[in-house]
């Protein structure tokens, strides 16, 4: 293939929509003329590996696109006021203003929380004093103390639900400018779609155009075959240990003669003959 090999890397959350658009193209590969060939050299199968082992190379066909929809996509993710790109008074002002609001949270818990722990103690144990005979003189007072800080807290937690009220009132009107959100949504189904594109038509429809044109450019090299023999090549031939024929071969040098001894027995005459 003659793409470049440095492609970007597509996030893991965009790979299937990677495979997707493969698909739509193979599917849709008999209507398309410079895709007629799918199933004769290569069937949809084939060609579906070739194209995911190649998907670093085939996405720098649509590098601009992607670019574009990921930066779009993390602007959608990234909540309000979290952008590095404020003036420092600015920060100052998010930072006092978080912090007071911090604050107050904290004194909207705590007040209704230690209000009504004092009045229930106050009026246990005045309650408790008014049993008694003779009546203590405090017994009073600590009932009128225990029912003072009965209405704090009441009034404690009206003060605490208005401000969740108007704290979240607050958050949603920031949040949600003008519908900001559901134009930012439409263009990043707009940069989503404008990728998709320019994938399928610059990036896949010519991988599999020229993966059918040469359809020995995806395969692997084949391995070369060893010799049937047992015995490895080793660079050298075997020495030829041919017996010598009647014709050609090695003509036979003379043979020693070897005649075997006379072993003729002795002749044993009588003592009156003598051995000749």
């Amino acid at each position: 293939m003659h793409m470049n090999s440095s492609a970007p890397h597509l996030l893991a959350e965009d790979r299937p929509e990677f495979a997707r658009v493969l698909d739509e193209a193979l599917r849709t590969a008999p209507d398309r003329p410079d895709l007629a060939a799918v199933g004769q050299r290569l069937n949809s199968e084939q060609l579906r590996t070739m194209a995911l082992n190649a998907t670093a190379i085939i996405a720098t066909a649509a590098a601009a696109e992607y670019d574009h929809y990921v930066k779009v996509r993390d602007e959608v993710r990234t909540p309000p006021g979290a952008t590095t790109g404020g003036s420092s008074v600015l920060a100052m002002g998010e930072a006092t203003e978080t912090t007071g609001a911090g604050a107050a949270a904290v004194v909207a818990v705590l007040t209704p929380v230690l209000a009504g722990t004092a009045a229930a103690i106050f009026l246990l144990v005045g309650y408790l004093l008014t049993m008694l005979t003779p009546e203590p003189a405090f017994a009073e007072t600590l009932l009128t103390a225990g029912w003072c800080f009965g209405g704090l807290t009441a009034a404690g937690i009206l003060v605490a639900a208005v401000g969740l009220l108007l704290t979240a009132l607050r958050n949603g009107s920031t949040a949600f400018p003008d519908g900001q959100v559901g134009e930012q949504t439409e263009e990043v189904d707009r940069a989503r779609e404008a990728w998709r594109h320019a994938l399928l038509e610059q990036g896949i429809v010519p991988f599999l155009r020229e993966a059918l044109a040469d359809p020995g450019a995806g395969q692997a090299a084949p391995t070369p075959r060893r010799p049937a023999g047992r015995i490895p090549d080793l660079g050298y031939s075997r020495p030829d240990f041919s017996s010598p024929g009647p014709e050609g071969g090695t003509t036979p040098g003379p043979r020693p003669s070897y005649s075997s001894p006379d072993f003729s027995s002795p002749d044993f005459g009588g003592p009156d003959h003598k051995p000749e």
